[in-house]
């Protein structure tokens, strides 16, 4: 009778699994096709969209500025032809001038797709816009997609809707702040950030024990980072912290700065929570009679392993999001002190609250797991 029963659920799994595939290949294929379309969707678009048929170098001259910084201009003579709205099928020949640095142009090519401004009075010249990246857009949305679903099969799917919900979450956050005119920023970006653990964890993790825990050593681990910082920037009275580098926002500095670092702390810690406390999951799943000290002391061994990566993610991604501009000041005569002042202070000062975060999640989290972990693990 249990040979039976366990055949019966063997079979039952089986069948889930290829329905699974099939359905992965399904979305996959589908996936595939809306790409292609994209490439014939001229006419969903309002704007008028041309197609370049043709592309003819006409001149090309060198400069250099007072900073020794040399730079290429280029004319092109470009050949469009209209693919939707009143115009479509006429061909326009448009100047369009770029620079090799492409700081504020580019050049365009054979087959691209492009949007034109064409004046209906005729007071001025057809002119391109900008390439229209829909097919770019939607195949590296396809492509993460296809890769998250055929690796992650089910796990993927919660990771992708995760996401998609956070998106949505947070465009809703930014139409509420500009209604309110920022009058509400911290509460408002608070409690944001508790949702997006809360949902995160809970599609990731499903409602158990282990994601209560995770969510528990994330908002702790964030929290401390944050209060922790505070209490510096009240002793130091916030010195060498420039908002003034965030020069082109329309509201008050500061209380964005520290929401940006609520949300990008939360991040860091939320994922090494998640990968401490899945840890000690599977070893008390593996070894039931396992105490509650050792717990512990197998959380601290297991942050101190992945920390040193982490925080270097941290620093790597923040050098990666100042790069273009470090060399843009450091071109135009700026030194260190200036460049890191105006360009990478608020960055760096983001990075270390986040380590902090890192840093005081691992004893949170593994203290956590263990006093909160049943006594009985079932695999």
């Amino acid at each position: 009778m249990t040979i039976e029963v366990k055949k019966g659920e063997d079979v039952k799994q089986r069948i889930k699994q290829w329905w699974g595939l099939w359905l992965t290949l399904l979305v996959i294929a589908l996936g595939l096709i809306g790409v292609g379309l994209t490439r014939v969707n001229a006419g969903l678009y309002q704007q008028t969209v041309a197609q370049v048929t043709h592309v003819q170098t006409k001149s090309r001259s060198t400069t250099t500025d007072e900073f020794e910084n040399k730079d290429a201009t280029m004319t092109q003579l470009v050949t469009v032809r209209v693919l939707n709205k009143a115009h479509r099928g006429r061909t326009y020949r448009i100047k369009n001038t770029y620079t090799s640095s492409g700081a504020m142009d580019q050049p365009y090519r054979a087959g691209n797709q492009v949007f034109l401004r064409i004046p209906s009075d005729h007071s001025s010249a057809v002119t391109i816009q900008g390439l229209k990246r829909d097919t770019a857009l939607a195949f590296v949305a396809w492509l993460a997609i296809a890769l998250l679903l055929l690796i992650m099969r089910f796990s993927g799917l919660m990771a992708l809707l995760s996401v998609a919900l956070n998106a949505v979450l947070f465009y809703a956050a930014i139409q509420i702040d500009l209604a309110t005119n920022g009058g509400h920023i911290y509460l408002l970006f608070g409690v944001l950030a508790v949702i997006f653990a809360v949902l995160t964890l809970l599609l990731v993790l499903g409602f158990s024990r282990q994601m209560l825990v995770t969510f528990g050593a994330t908002v702790a681990g964030t929290g401390l980072a944050v209060i922790i910082s505070l209490i510096v920037f009240a002793v130091t009275h916030e010195r060498g912290v420039t908002y003034e580098s965030m020069q082109y926002v329309t509201q008050i500095p500061r209380p964005l700065f520290l929401v940006e670092t609520i949300l990008g702390s939360l991040g860091a810690v939320m994922d090494e929570s998640t990968d401490i406390v899945a840890s000690l999951f599977q070893l008390k799943t593996e070894r039931p009679d396992i105490a509650p000290r050792q717990v512990f002391k197998s959380g601290i061994q297991i942050g101190r392993s992945i920390m040193g990566p982490l925080i270097n993610v941290l620093f790597l991604i923040f050098m990666a999001d100042t790069f273009a501009m470090t060399l843009l000041y450091f071109r135009n005569g700026n030194s260190w002190g200036y460049t890191f002042t105006m360009n990478m202070s608020l960055g760096m000062v983001q990075s270390l609250i986040s380590g902090i975060g890192i840093v005081l999640a691992i004893p949170v989290a593994s203290w956590l797991a263990s006093r909160l972990m049943p006594k009985e693990v079932v695999a």
